[in-house]
């Protein structure tokens, strides 16, 4: 399948926007980090099911690093990579994973190089074994990764896909990084994420959807797309997530921190601006209390995963044909 038949219809998005959002969004960024750690938990149950032992991770928009810290606990002898648009994200995620946790491996390092004193050079290797992965963060666009081809075994990406305004390439750029059978495991927001507040912004009287929300891609979608970047076996799965709030200013609250509209837009949104918008929204919000007197917030959860199919061409662009697809073939013509 070609990538241009599912390539994403979404406007341009300018990164350094999409940074400074972010930068804006870290500091305050702990008071809806629930939802990102919850689902990081439900990936983990998922990863529970795969046979798998990567010397490299990459954590693909690793926000303020609960993951990386998940990843390293989980898989002890990895090197954990971090990476992520926002720098005020990634200097946070630096701070609260930058020392090594001392597990059993870390324990038995420092055991080991305190008895150097003795010169025995099995204990000196014993001890470079053992010390704890390190832990590296780096700043850039998903799409243009600073990595070699064929570098990571595990490409791990926890709801940040969705912010991107070209999925496809970005799984293309993921696919170029990892070995040839690697593992992607990532999340992201699907199309019924904040139903709510597209309804209550339709009501408020402006096109809310086409410029306020993002316009999440299918799970159907993504599923193409990572055939046509060159995985295999992909999986996708769904389900939804609500929230609660006692008020809109709660609610309107969290979806802030969460982020922003980050894409260039044609238009402007059309309708109310300002403060008359700002109450018609929170008027909007108010009828849709539930009826014990809560607001709900939907989100849409898709898990994905597949791994790197063996290409298919050399790099001089010869075709490459299996000696086991040959025999196949032959036996079925006789």
């Amino acid at each position: 399948m070609p990538l241009s038949s599912v390539d994403s219809s979404r406007p341009a998005v300018d990164i350094r926007r999409l940074q400074r959002i972010f930068d804006r969004r870290a500091q305050t960024f702990d008071a809806v980090s629930f939802l990102p750690r919850e689902v990081a938990q439900r990936m983990r149950e998922r990863l529970e099911c795969v046979n798998l032992t990567p010397t490299r991770i990459l954590d693909a928009g690793c926000g303020l690093g609960d993951d990386l810290l998940a990843l390293q606990a989980y898989f002890d002898s990895a090197h954990i990579y971090g990476l992520d648009v926002s720098h005020q994200m990634l200097a946070r995620a630096l701070a609260a994973t930058g020392a090594p946790r001392l597990g059993w491996r870390g324990r038995l390092a420092d055991t080991l190089s305190r008895k150097i004193q003795f010169k025995s050079p099995w204990v000196r290797k014993l001890a470079q074994i053992f010390q704890p992965r390190p832990r590296q963060t780096v700043q850039a666009d998903f799409a243009m990764l600073p990595f070699a081809a064929s570098t990571f075994d595990l490409c791990w990406s926890n709801l940040a896909l969705h912010w991107h305004p070209r999925p496809e390439h970005v799984l293309l750029e993921w696919q170029r990084v990892l070995k040839t059978g690697g593992l992607l495991m990532f999340s992201l927001l699907g199309p019924d994420s904040l139903c709510e507040l597209r309804a209550a912004g339709q009501r408020a009287g402006a096109q809310m959807p086409s410029s306020q929300v993002l316009d999440f891609t299918d799970m159907h979608d993504l599923g193409d797309m990572l055939v046509a970047s060159g995985f295999e076996i992909p999986v996708m799965e769904m389900e939804k997530l609500t929230i609660t709030y006692s008020s809109p200013a709660a609610l309107l609250s969290d979806v802030r921190r969460w982020g922003a509209y980050p894409f260039n837009l044609a238009q402007r949104p059309v309708g109310l601006t300002g403060r008359g918008w700002h109450e018609a929204l929170m008027t909007a919000l108010e009828a849709q209390r539930r009826a014990d007197g809560m607001l709900s917030l939907t989100f849409e959860i898709i898990y994905g995963h597949a791994w790197k199919a063996a290409a298919r061409t050399t790099a001089e662009g010869y075709v490459i044909v299996r000696l086991d697809e040959i025999t196949k073939a032959t036996k079925q013509k006789s």
